[in-house]
């Protein structure tokens, strides 16, 4: 899942991209309320880690301008403030959590996961693709009654393809989902990662999932090799 980190205090954005990267999301980050507006309703987001006092434009404003314009992906509230009277002003422009510095990254990390759910909730919980189950709230991934264990980031992939059953996802559209905005490295890496999570839920299984559409990018199908 893509995140997008809203945060002026530059170094604990980057220390919450990186460990919020090793937990298998994609993260980007600004350091501007109108930057982050910007990338808010350019790009689609998960859930957005919002500070409130931000050069520019501040988070209570640009939560309320994303729900006046319909935006409705979960906002978490950051702020160095304490008290009810600024836990109530940031739900009422729309936010869905609120946490004051300084905070636990385990709480960090568990609210994330809670508002995901949330999200979720009334809608498909559970991704299936034949006898292939993959559970987003708890990166659990079986075939059958067998697990198996992925890591992070082969989950995320995983996840995105399964999201999107199929249909032919392009190695663009994987790296921009499951890597950050920024990333520069080699757009191999997700024939990589297809690779690896063909041996690990195909090939044990004598089954043929992963299909390389070629020319265009990836489909997972409900099919036997």
């Amino acid at each position: 899942m893509r995140l997008l980190i809203v945060e002026d205090e530059k170094r604990l954005a980057l220390a919450l991209a990186k460990g919020l990267s090793a937990e298998g999301f994609a993260v980007d980050v600004v350091h501007d309320g109108a930057e982050g507006l910007h990338r808010a309703t350019t790009t689609e987001y998960d859930l957005i880690i919002l500070d409130i006092m931000l050069p520019g434009m501040n988070g209570y404003r640009v939560c309320a301008t994303l729900r006046a314009a319909g935006h409705e992906t979960p906002v978490l509230m950051l702020t160095a403030k304490d008290g009810e009277y600024d836990e109530a002003e940031g739900l009422d422009t729309g936010a869905d959590d609120y946490l004051s510095k300084p905070f636990s990254y385990v709480v960090l990390v568990a609210r994330i996961r809670a508002l995901l759910r949330r999200r979720t909730r009334g809608g498909v919980r559970v991704l299936r693709v034949g006898d292939l189950v993959v559970d987003p709230a708890t990166h659990g991934c079986r075939r059958g009654d067998r697990e198996i264990a992925l890591t992070a980031k082969e989950f995320a992939v995983l996840e995105h393809l399964a999201v999107r059953a199929g249909e032919v996802v392009s190695k663009a559209d994987i790296l921009h989902h499951v890597w950050d905005f920024a990333y520069d490295g080699d757009p191999n890496i997700v024939e990589v990662y297809i690779s690896t999570l063909r041996r690990k839920i195909d090939t044990p299984f004598g089954r043929r999932t992963i299909l390389t559409v070629r020319g265009a990018g990836y489909r997972l199908a409900a099919e036997r090799g």
